[in-house]
């Protein structure tokens, strides 16, 4: 990846009236929701489902077992282990420990087994991680991961972020790894972290395809790859009022943007170049759709109708 680090975080505040985020009726609801995501990570990731066959292709390609061969393919947001490496060291950053810590929208878990990974070689213990997600066979896959990794310290819990069966201020960090687009109502989700948080505890999220700049769209482009009702965008003024009301403070947001499309722009290099690996992997359909993903953001990327970021806060 090229030397292009993100920009210099700054201190944001919320100004002025813009748009709420925008909704699509019936498909908020956890059931519609739970259907919703499931059909479409199932359309683009279907190789996770029969993982140990997936394992087997991916130890044939990369030559290593374990996390070291995976190359980033349990890590399915746009910004792949990367994204989780920046997560990771605004943990490290934090200090602490040791530390309980969830994810909200884990998926298939990969990016919650990476920045635990990278959290342990800071020097920094992790007593328990929890990965929370909506959809069951998310899930499953997830703890299927685990035990062949031998991972006894990661719990996955299959339930709503807006309903995490967790106690009040229990967790010293909650992470969002890219899934905020995929949460019909954020500003519940960031209240729920700030339920789960203990006083002075660390939000930290990715914001990949979730904030719009003001209140526009993004273009239809964009929509062919990231269908409304499975993903949601937030103005991003909106997103820092959220923020507040749901008892955060110190809220620091790292621009994204030029770093956002040196990355998608390398990744997308490595799916054209390694296709037929890929595609051995994945299948040849959602292979294509990965790269057709990937250069949508891009596209909104370059065009400042998506902003990207990273998002670090403080529980008050």
């Amino acid at each position: 990846m090229p030397d292009t680090g993100p920009h210099t975080a700054e201190k944001e505040h919320g100004t002025g009236r813009v748009p709420e985020p925008e909704r699509t009726p019936g498909a908020g609801s956890p059931a519609g929701q739970r259907d919703a995501q499931y059909r479409y990570h199932r359309e683009l990731f279907p190789a996770l489902h029969d993982w140990e066959r997936t394992e087997r292709s991916v130890v044939e390609f990369s030559g290593e077992e374990g996390p070291a061969g995976l190359l980033g393919i349990d890590q399915m947001g746009h910004f792949g282990p990367q994204g989780c490496d920046l997560v990771a060291g605004a943990v490290i950053a934090r200090g602490g420990g040791p530390l309980d810590l969830c994810e909200l929208g884990s998926g298939f878990g990969g990016a919650l087994r990476h920045v635990v990974d990278r959290i342990t070689a800071g020097g920094l213990a992790v007593r328990r991680a929890h990965g929370v997600d909506l959809v069951p066979e998310h899930c499953a896959v997830s703890r299927s991961i685990n035990r062949a990794q031998g991972r006894t310290g990661i719990t996955d819990i299959c339930a709503s972020a807006t309903a995490v069966p967790l106690a009040d201020a229990s967790l010293d960090v909650v992470l969002v790894t890219g899934s905020m687009p995929h949460f019909p109502a954020p500003g519940e989700v960031l209240r729920e972290a700030g339920r789960l948080l203990r006083s002075g505890g660390l939000l930290v999220l990715t914001e990949e395809v979730s904030l719009t700049p003001g209140g526009e769209e993004p273009s239809e482009g964009f929509r062919a790859t990231h269908p409304r009702g499975v993903f949601y965008t937030t103005p991003l003024d909106v997103r820092l009022r959220e923020l507040e009301r749901a008892g955060f403070a110190d809220v620091v947001r790292t621009d994204l943007a030029q770093w956002a499309v040196a990355l998608l722009t390398d990744r997308l290099k490595a799916v054209r170049i390694f296709r037929g690996s890929v595609a051995g992997i994945y299948g040849a359909g959602p292979t294509d759709l990965i790269r057709d993903t990937l250069e949508a953001a891009r596209t909104e990327f370059l065009a400042a109708r998506l902003s990207p970021a990273l998002i670090t806060a403080r529980r008050a």
